[in-house]
């Protein structure tokens, strides 16, 4: 019975309650049946009725009867019975005076031979069986759930913290393993040297710093960082999550701070890594009607902990975030979290130091240049270029090759930054549409000036609804300082209008589609910014806007216009003016080179991917054509339009 239910209870740990129930109660029928209850019947017995018995005395057939009051039975011997039959059972009434009268009046031998009653001592035995069933059942219980993860076993440990402790930080992490951020390693590495050799420091009268936030997008190796100073340093290491700190009852996160910091003193020097401590550290009293009290005593604990009456010398605290704009002014101000290191997105340089980095154990074909895929990903963190690499390996397996190459990488950019790739489109009108469009985007990246080059042009769908795509080589430069030229924004708001021109001077204004639904989106988005916090419009030098942050309830719930409705107004007519002079300029490229781009389209059909060097290269060789085949060309136009 209790192996069975052991398999009961670890094919289901939810039902381990219900089955213990269920053995209690069946141990507890059978002792029942077992140890308390009825004599057990060994033979069939003949039975006299009490009035039979009577009259059988009256009438002298009753040798012998026994009587037993324990049992209210009377055992009777008959004259026709033989000495190896079993005595008849009459049973008795409560009282029976008449019985032992007429016993005595017809001078019937009897006795009272009463049978042991042990109901009352098995009843004991039965329920103390019972009892300890059930204890054991609950013992067994707790003892499950003492130790299954965050059971109710550990309801007297809530106030312990929950940091992962190295009295030696064996992360398999040093700073030659993290590569793109080398301005924040030099940071980092001054608290290494702070941690080995403090007397360098003090002798000067410089002091150890105590906390280090480190601040980024995701995925640019901030925790990473954190391992590598752990690794560096072989001092203690502590490591906790910000939301581990916060319960549903108040006081718990404050009492874990305090027992961290107390483990922290005692193995001191040593490092605490706090990762995305925005959990617990978001500004005090930015709550609707209240803020939240067990998250606040949290942070009102980390705070003195940090820099308060008493000390926590040889302390270093290391903390992560994407968010320090929800941070609370107290914690990031010096004496707390000293310094504030920005760990943002690789450069050209970075990105392929990352690559080698995670190139080492993958088998690359010769043929792949790593600085070529540099400089394909501008924007990438190392995350995503960790995880192009590895999309890369996958493919190549899939296709049974033995060396990733050229194909497969770019199949993996293209499948991180636009989606996995569908069937092709057979050949048809909405094919064609898709074509037509796609190279709008394309020539108007090719003729515009200011515009970045194409790398790729494609009518292969992805998914995501997205039918084809024209894809353009960033200028890094730009990008990674954010100095945008006006020109280059024209530009950029001319060529994603290329595809709605495309389709409505090739098809007419009637057959224009949904198509264009994002790059409208970009567009007004681009030309809103010119005109509110560029002051590249009409309305002169003015911000008239934020950089369009959601609004913090810490800062102010309630959002307020920056300007009147009057501006507002000339705002969106100065938008519209924009976007309009930019659609005007990309259908009169389209029509002056009409020609070109149905030689494009046709060889786009055909190809289905054009590359943007290939591309390029047709373009110039049309437009250097001499100039009496181009006004042939314009004359047919011309004919076929009218």
């Amino acid at each position: 019975m209790m192996k069975g239910w052991k398999a009961l209870a670890s094919r289901n740990p939810t039902r381990k309650s219900s089955a213990v129930t269920r053995m209690v109660m069946i141990g507890w029928v059978v002792a029942q049946s077992i140890m308390v209850g009825n004599p057990a019947i060994a033979q069939n017995r003949e039975t006299l009725t009490y009035s039979q018995l009577l009259q059988k005395i009256d009438a002298g057939e009753v040798v012998k009867v026994e009587l037993d009051e324990a049992q209210r039975v009377a055992r009777v011997q008959l004259e026709k019975q033989k000495k190896n039959e079993p005595m008849v059972e009459v049973p008795l009434l409560d009282r029976n005076p008449e019985l032992i009268e007429r016993l005595k009046a017809n001078k019937v031998s009897f006795d009272s031979r009463p049978t042991a009653d042990n109901s009352v001592v098995m009843g004991l035995v039965a329920n103390l069986l019972l009892f300890i069933l059930l204890i054991a059942g609950l013992l067994l219980i707790l003892r499950r759930s003492t130790n299954a993860p965050g059971g109710p076993g550990q309801a007297m440990s809530f106030g312990k913290s929950r940091a992962r402790f190295q009295m030696e930080a064996k992360t398999g992490v040093m700073f030659d393993d993290v590569a793109g951020i080398e301005e924040a390693k030099e940071e980092l590495q001054e608290v290494v040297t702070f941690l080995k050799k403090p007397e360098r420091f003090t002798a000067v009268g410089a002091r150890i710093p105590k906390g280090v936030l480190l601040i980024g997008p995701p995925g640019t190796g901030k925790t990473m960082l954190a391992k590598a100073i752990a690794g560096e340093a072989g001092v203690p290491f502590f490591s906790i999550s910000g939301s581990e700190f916060v319960e549903m009852f108040v006081g718990v996160g404050a009492s874990r701070v305090r027992d961290l910091f107390k483990k922290a003193k005692e193995n001191a020097p040593c490092i605490i890594f706090i990762d995305e401590i925005d959990a617990v550290g978001r500004q005090r009293g930015t709550g609707i009607g209240g803020g939240n009290d067990e998250r606040e005593q949290t942070l009102n604990q980390l705070l003195t902990e940090m820099d308060g009456f008493e000390g926590n010398t040889g302390i270093i605290i290391i903390a992560a975030t994407n968010r320090p704009d929800v941070l609370d002014s107290a914690l990031l101000r010096p004496g707390r979290f000293d310094r504030q290191v920005t760990v943002d997105l690789p450069s050209y340089k970075g990105r392929l130091r990352i690559l080698e980095v995670h190139a080492r154990n993958k088998k690359m074909s010769p043929e792949v240049s790593l600085e070529a895929v540099a400089r394909r990903t501008p924007g990438f963190s190392g995350a995503e270029i960790a995880n192009l690499l590895n999309e890369a390996a996958i493919l190549t397996a899939r296709r049974r090759k033995d060396e990733i190459g050229g194909l497969e990488i770019d199949d993996a950019i293209d499948r991180i930054t636009i989606g996995l790739t569908l069937t092709p489109l057979l050949d048809s009108k909405k094919k064609r549409l898709i074509a037509y469009h796609e190279v709008g985007h394309a020539l108007l990246m090719t003729l515009l000036k200011n515009s970045d080059p194409l790398n790729k042009v494609t009518i292969i769908p992805r998914s995501g609804g997205i039918g084809g795509f024209a894809q353009q080589a960033f200028n890094e430069d730009m990008i990674d300082s954010g100095l945008y030229t006006r020109a280059w924004m024209t530009d950029r708001i001319t060529m994603s209008l290329g595809g709605r021109a495309a389709e409505a001077e090739i098809f007419g204004e009637a057959e224009v589609t949904a198509g264009a639904s994002g790059d409208l989106r970009a567009v007004a988005d681009l030309a809103r910014e010119m005109v509110t916090r560029y002051g590249m419009s009409k309305l002169g030098l003015v911000a008239l806007e934020g950089s369009g942050n959601e609004v913090f309830l810490g800062r102010g719930y309630t959002p307020r216009n920056e300007y009147s409705e009057d501006v507002a107004e000339q705002i969106d007519q100065q938008v519209k003016a924009i976007a309009v002079q930019c659609y005007e300029e990309a259908r009169r490229l389209i029509r002056e080179n009409r020609a070109l781009v149905d030689r494009l389209v046709d060889m786009l059909l055909e190809q289905e991917t054009i590359e943007g060097e290939e591309f390029r290269q047709i373009v110039t060789e049309y437009r250097e054509q001499p100039s009496d085949r181009l006004d042939k060309v314009a004359s047919e136009q011309t004919s076929l339009q009218a």
